[in-house]
């Protein structure tokens, strides 16, 4: 009896131990689900607001497809791709629309070009050009509508956006300037600001810079200079801020964050850094500094600049001796890892003009070009992009230049274009 007992006793125990649990353990698990899924609606929610913002000035087919999701993520993108850089979320969603892509296309994407002074419409749609780079003689004479639509024009002839850059330093370098109906005065240069009213001085400047460039349709601004020049005879010093590596390190971070809070790429330019070298545009300029000098000196507003999120950086051609004898800035291999892994830029690289006397006058048996392509460059600053666009295309089709390392920099250009939400 007892034994019976005891079996009775621990069934009826076991049957209120069940009752009791069974709605608790449902009413635990119902919050946390609650909890998972409210978080799910709102991360999905998120993607899906950027997913149509993606997708709502585009209705090519190719470029569609590659932008459906960014929740659909690339089974072959190369991982070795990944560098969890500034645009490094949009990558494979670049990669989708890149591997859609013909080679003309992809190597007109790496294409930074001069504004030709006709055709500018025609020519972007022919050779698939990725940028244009507004010169004085795309302002001079012309009214603001003028100058919006010709803009406009450029930047959607084609179905992936074009980049719209100009080269406003303020100063002696100022585009904008020059036509009054665009400025009522010219644009001060950082140095003259500075003196003015310091940094403050400068933010408040390139807000109005960055204004009058969204209602022009530009989109980046070849600037700021990042070099170092305090003696009044340097081929830089009215460019520069004239300042001390800590000085012109805060105006580079300060004017990185204040142009792309406002809407505007910016490019930090001439890297490794101008020094008191000779104009690169009518020669051959020669930098024998140690490597400590940029490490303590001119590498420092770079790296102030990519630590503000830099979407640009503009290489010279300079000829460096302590990082490369052989080759100008633009096309050394060695000053563009020092770049990407020294100063851990994982922005555009983007040379200076292909066109300046620097580069015609060093590169004689080869295409510079080709040799952009080789060292490194994700765009080409291009004056005759007709033949960039050639010889860039030859030297695939001959081997010399790897299809992948199109692919790599077209998939940059585009995740750029795309962070910018542009497509």
């Amino acid at each position: 009896m007892k034994i019976k007992e005891i079996k009775k006793t621990l069934s009826l125990f076991l049957s209120l131990f069940v009752i009791l649990w069974i709605p608790a353990c449902s009413e635990n698990s119902d919050n946390s689900s609650s909890e998972i899924m409210g978080d799910s609606v709102i991360f999905f929610d998120e993607k899906n607001e950027n997913s149509s913002a993606d997708k709502e000035t585009h209705t090519d087919s190719t470029v569609s497809e590659a932008l459906q999701s960014d929740n659909e993520s690339s089974t072959d993108f190369p991982q070795e791709w990944q560098d969890d850089g500034i645009f490094s979320f949009k990558y494979e969603n670049a990669y989708e629309l890149v591997k859609n892509m013909s080679t003309e296309e992809k190597v007109g994407q790496i294409l930074l070009a001069r504004c030709p002074a006709v055709d500018a419409v025609e020519d972007a749609k022919k050779f698939h050009i990725g940028g244009y780079v507004l010169f004085g003689r795309d302002f001079d004479n012309k009214t603001k509508n003028q100058i919006t639509g010709n803009i406009r024009s450029y930047v959607n002839s084609q179905d992936i956006p074009m980049i719209a850059a100009v080269d406003e330093e303020g100063g002696t370098v100022s585009r904008l300037s020059t036509n009054r109906e665009l400025t009522d005065k010219p644009f001060k240069s950082p140095r003259e600001l500075f003196d003015e009213g310091g940094i403050n001085a400068i933010v408040e400047d390139t807000k109005n810079k960055c204004q009058l460039m969204k209602n022009l349709n530009i989109n980046t601004n070849l600037a700021p200079v990042c070099d170092i020049s305090k003696m009044p005879g340097d081929f830089m010093y009215e460019r520069s801020i004239g300042q001390d590596p800590d000085i012109t390190s805060d105006y580079v971070s300060q004017y990185t964050k204040t142009s792309q809070d406002n809407g505007i790429s910016v490019t930090l330019k001439h890297f490794p850094g101008y020094g008191n070298n000779a104009d690169t545009h009518t020669s051959v300029a020669v930098d024998k500094r140690n490597y400590e000098t940029f490490l303590n000196n001119d590498f420092l507003p770079f790296r102030a600049g990519i630590e503000a999120g830099a979407h640009m950086v503009l290489v010279s051609h300079n000829i460096v001796e302590c990082m490369d004898k052989n080759n100008p800035a633009s096309l050394s291999p060695e000053v563009h890892k020092i770049l990407r892994n020294e100063l851990e830029f994982t922005g555009i690289i983007v040379t200076d003009d292909l066109a300046m006397d620097a580069i015609s006058k060093y590169v004689t048996d080869r295409s510079p070009y080709t040799a952009a392509v080789l060292a490194g460059n994700d765009m080409l600053c291009v004056s005759d992009y007709e033949e960039a666009y050639n010889d860039i295309l030859n030297d695939i089709d001959s081997g010399k230049i790897d299809i992948d390392l199109i692919n790599h920099a077209a998939m940059r250009v585009i995740a750029w274009k795309m962070a910018k939400n542009m497509l």
